[in-house]
C-alpha cells in the first residue's frame, strides 16, 4: 500500500509519488512560485510564529486554539499522508504541521474557518460512511482509497471535498517548509555563516571567472 507522497525504497530516488502526493522538490517549486492557493495563503502573525516555534521546540502535546481534538487528529493524519517521513527527513507530523494550521485558523476570518470546519466534517463523514471509523484511525489501504477519491480532480477540483483536499495540501506544504524540520532537516539550511574572506569564484586554471569576472 502506498501513502500519499510515499514511494518504495527502490523508486524513491526517482521522486515518483502515489496519487495526490507531492515530492519534496515539487512542493518547493510550487511554494516558491506562489502557485494556486499559495499566493492567497496568509502568513502567521509574529505572535503566531513565536507560538509555532515554541511548539516545535518543546514537542509538547497540542494546545489547540481553534480545532477540536478530533479535528486535529484527522488533520494531523491527512498532513502526514501528504508529506510523510522518509529516509531524508521527518514528515508533516513531526514538523507539527497540524499545529501550524490550527494557529493560522485561529487568526483567520470566519469564512476561512468555516471552510476548514466544513471540509474536516466532510472528510470525517466520508471516512465513517465508508469504514465506520474516523480518518485518523484508518489503516493504510483505507487511507489510500479515500485520498485517491479526494485527489482525483486535483488540477480542477469540482466538489467541496476535492477543493478542501487541494487547500489542505497547499497548507501542508506551506507549514512544512515554515517549520524547523522543513527548513533545517529537509532543506539543509544551516543559517548565516561568518566568512573571514570572500573567496569568490575561480576557474580551475586560475583565470578570471568567465561569468562574473572575479580575478584569482
Amino acid at each position: 500500500m502506498w501513502r500519499i507522497g510515499y514511494v518504495p525504497e527502490d523508486l524513491r530516488e526517482q521522486e515518483l509519488v502515489s496519487v495526490g502526493g507531492v515530492t519534496r522538490r515539487g512542493a518547493l517549486k510550487a511554494l516558491g512560485a506562489g502557485v494556486g492557493g499559495f499566493a492567497l495563503w496568509p502568513y502567521l502573525s509574529d505572535e503566531g510564529a513565536r507560538a509555532f516555534a515554541r511548539i516545535q521546540q518543546s514537542q509538547a502535546p497540542p494546545t489547540l486554539r481553534f480545532l477540536t481534538p478530533a479535528q486535529y487528529k484527522d488533520l494531523d493524519a491527512l498532513a502526514e499522508a501528504i508529506i510523510p517521513a522518509d529516509r531524508h527527513s521527518p514528515g508533516a507530523r513531526a514538523a507539527r504541521v497540524a499545529d501550524y494550521i490550527d494557529l493560522l485558523l485561529s487568526e483567520s476570518d470566519e469564512e476561512t474557518q468555516a471552510t476548514w470546519t466544513d471540509g474536516l466534517s466532510e472528510v470525517d463523514r466520508l471516512s465513517r460512511e465508508r469504514f465506520q471509523a474516523s480518518f485518523a484511525l484508518l489503516n493504510a489501504a483505507q487511507t489510500t482509497e479515500l485520498l485517491t477519491e479526494m485527489s482525483k480532480h486535483e488540477r480542477d477540483p469540482q466538489s467541496g471535498l476535492e477543493k478542501f483536499f487541494k487547500t489542505t495540501k497547499e497548507a501542508t506544504v506551506r507549514g512544512y517548509y515554515t517549520s524547523e524540520i522543513g527548513i533545517h532537516k529537509e532543506l539543509g539550511y544551516k543559517g548565516n555563516q561568518h566568512l573571514p574572506e570572500f573567496v569568490g569564484c575561480k576557474t580551475v586554471d586560475g583565470e578570471p571567472c568567465p561569468h562574473c569576472g572575479q580575478k584569482p
